[in-house]
């Protein structure tokens, strides 16, 4: 099975100088903040850590350009060579993403304007237009002299875009942005007709005459149009990855044998960046990710978020090997409280993120700062120094990833599940004048992963558009909103061939241009499913709505409710609502269909009520759980392969020790296997095993 086409990735790291395997293990580094005599034990304990690659210069343009006209470029040589002295290798960032005081105060129209018409002011980080031409210019000039310079270093081994881009600055609404947007829709639909024909511009006397007339979809009196708001994120992704390719093209025409990439943010709630469309665009894949701690009652979610990105970034990279360019070792410093990790939890996060295909392991930031925004951020030098729980654990980890060696440059093994993950779908049904307000995209699709994980059960997150289906028994796509034609085609052809299709409410509404499938929802899915729904049910805030789900118990659903009526012969009604408006109607539905069947969920059940449903919904698949009912829930299982073996990582996502018993393997890390072939995995640790790949 393949997930989404593209060349092989020029991963940087998989082999050392001397042919070995071996992990990637490091951190942004940025000794600008730092003296001079620092730098030398920064990298003594380097070494002492197991670091063989760090981030370079990701801040710094205005050390590296202090004017319009002059460059310090000495003490970055300095760095290099010190670096590679220690053996360590050189992630080279282009500095691009916050532009210096001399260029703001020359050039104000770089500022990024929001949508009511504020400038956002320089003072923090990516104070820039993601389409101003004067930006543009000056950053590739700088650029072009990074390459030009160290191009033959021998320390470099990757080059490093800008800085998580579009983490502050993905929706500008300026003059500049307007004048971009016009060319993208040109190009998007070619004629004003097939524009105003896609924004239903009829609706409120929108229709437009001249391209000019066309804005950004600034501050405005109402709702502004949807469609004019759905294609604005759409070029907002796009005008930030025409600026990735931009820089990438220089680098790629100076130094051709070195790889480039930028950290995506792949996690909780950045949603700006289309990064399935992003992927093709970087010789690997690398990622940020750091744990968003949730409220106590909702138990492992911040567990479940990991994994879930994770999993997701790994299908991003086609399940080769991709690059952590950003967690933390403990504490961050931007969440209302910023709780530090529980001894043990620094390696398994890390240790995660291999497992669903990671082979570098980084942190932000090698040496924690002494001032500045982030002072209260964790590092793997933490304020107290190398005397420190914090530096003893990063030193534990850089021998853990050394002894996991062998597997570097092995793929995830796919599952037999797949959770479908859609950029369009997030955007669309999150807009304003819906049913509700409430609908929260990625805590379904989330929901439905964690309720997977309590099963014990494998599976990939993967983006709905772009992957081949067919290889997975069993497909999931939560409030899959919007279906073109093709994809409903595809979906219909998946279950008449033997796949099994599970999607929810609020599914299959509208088509690309968020125009609403006429004669009843589910719209583009209405005849596969084998239902038709005239009217939705949004729950007010306070109201729930009883499931008797037969086997499964009685469940409780929120949110959402639908009126659902069966219009074909061989749809078999799961669960039925017990209580509300819709009480006696079908809840839960599923259709034989060709050799596979399609089932509809049409409330939110949460994780609790999804892990009861699941096991009916997995049984026409045949998916079962991969480990002993001990262990389901408690523990993660994850599977990497290469050529030769078969590397099984067991996680423990709890605070107490766990025993899996029937484990067989050579153990490369974490607890021994106990003679009688049961595992006793202590609180928060994890195992990796290394077996024959039959």
């Amino acid at each position: 099975m393949t997930v989404l086409s593209s060349s092989s990735s020029r991963f940087p790291y998989a082999k050392g100088s001397d042919g070995t395997r071996r992990l990637g293990y490091g951190a942004d580094y940025n000794p600008e903040q730092w003296p001079r005599e620092v730098w030398e034990e920064d990298v003594r304990l380097m070494r002492e850590a197991g670091v063989n690659i760090v981030s370079l210069a990701i801040f710094s343009w205005a050390r590296l350009q202090p004017t319009a006209e002059t460059w310090e470029f000495g003490w970055l040589d300095d760095v290099m060579d010190l670096l590679h002295a220690g053996g360590i290798g050189v992630d080279l960032a282009t500095a691009t993403a916050s532009p210096p005081p001399w260029l703001t105060a020359a050039h104000p129209e770089i500022l990024p304007v929001t949508a009511s018409g504020a400038t956002v002011w320089p003072g923090a980080r990516q104070h820039w237009r993601p389409t101003s031409p004067v930006f543009r210019d000056h950053a590739l000039r700088l650029v072009r002299k990074l390459a030009s310079r160290y191009a033959d270093h021998p320390a470099l081994v990757a080059w490093h875009v800008n800085n998580e881009l579009g983490c502050h600055n993905v929706y500008d609404y300026s003059d500049d942005a307007a004048r971009a947007f016009r060319v993208w829709l040109r190009r998007r639909y070619e004629h004003l007709d097939a524009l105003n024909h896609a924004w239903a511009t009829a609706f409120w006397s929108q229709r437009y005459s001249d391209w000019e007339q066309i804005l950004p979809p600034r501050l405005a009196a109402s709702h502004p149009n949807p469609t004019q708001q759905l294609d604005f994120k759409r070029f907002s992704s796009d005008a930030l990855k025409n600026h990735l390719r931009a820089e990438r093209d220089i680098l790629r025409e100076l130094t051709p044998h070195t790889p480039v990439t930028t950290n995506f943010m792949v996690m909780g709630g950045t949603k700006g960046m289309d990064y399935a469309d992003w992927a093709d665009e970087v010789d690997f894949v690398a990622n940020d990710h750091y744990v968003v701690h949730g409220p106590r009652d909702e138990g492992a979610r911040d567990r479940d978020e990991l994994s879930f990105s994770a999993n997701l970034t790994g299908a991003l990279a086609r399940r080769r090997p991709w690059f952590l360019m950003e967690h933390s070792t403990s504490a961050v410093n931007w969440q209302p409280v910023n709780l530090p990790k529980k001894f043990g939890e620094l390696a398994r996060d890390s240790l995660l993120h291999v497992a669903h295909g990671a082979d570098a392991v980084c942190f932000f930031q090698w040496r924690q700062s002494a001032a500045g925004a982030e002072k209260y951020h964790s590092a793997m030098v933490p304020h107290a120094g190398a005397d420190s729980d914090v530096f003893r654990s990063v030193v534990e980890l850089g021998r853990t990833l050394e002894a996991l060696a062998p597997l570097a440059g092995s793929e995830r093994e796919p599952a037999r599940v797949a959770v479908l993950f859609d950029w369009d779908s997030w955007w669309a049904a999150e807009h304003d004048s819906h049913p509700t307000a409430r609908l929260d995209y990625h805590t379904e699709a989330l929901a439905w992963y964690a309720a997977l994980l309590r099963l014990g059960v494998r599976a990939d997150v993967v983006p709905a558009h772009g992957t081949e289906l067919d290889g997975y028994d069993l497909v999931i796509a939560p409030v899959l909103h919007m279906v073109p034609q093709t994809l409903a085609k595809r979906l219909t052809r998946y279950v008449e061939t033997g796949g099994h299709l599970v999607t929810t409410y609020f599914s299959g509404i509208v088509d690309e241009h968020d125009h609403v499938w006429l004669g009843g929802h589910p719209g583009a899915l209405r005849e596969l499913l084998g239902i038709r729904i005239e009217e939705f049910g949004p729950l007010a805030d306070e109201d729930t709505v009883g499931v008797d789900a037969g086997p499964a118990g009685e469940l409780t659903g929120d949110l959402w409710s639908d009126r659902v009526d069966v219009t074909a012969p061989d749809v078999e009604v799961l669960a039925r609502y017990r209580t509300g408006t819709y009480a006696a109607r079908p809840a839960v539905t599923r259709r034989a269909a060709g050799r596979g069947t399609a089932a509809y969920v049409s409330t939110r059940l949460g994780v609790d009520g999804l892990a009861a449903l699941l096991p009916e919904l997995l049984a026409p698949a045949g998916v079962t759980s991969e480990l002993p009912e001990c262990a389901r829930g408690a523990v993660e299982p994850v599977v990497r392969r290469d050529a030769d073996h078969r590397y099984l990582f067991l996680v423990n996502r709890t605070d107490t020790p766990v025993d899996v018993p029937g484990v067989e393997g050579e153990v490369l890390a974490g607890p021994a296997v106990r003679a009688d072939g049961r595992l006793s995995l202590p609180p928060r640790a994890v195992a990796v095993l290394r077996g024959p790949n039959r």
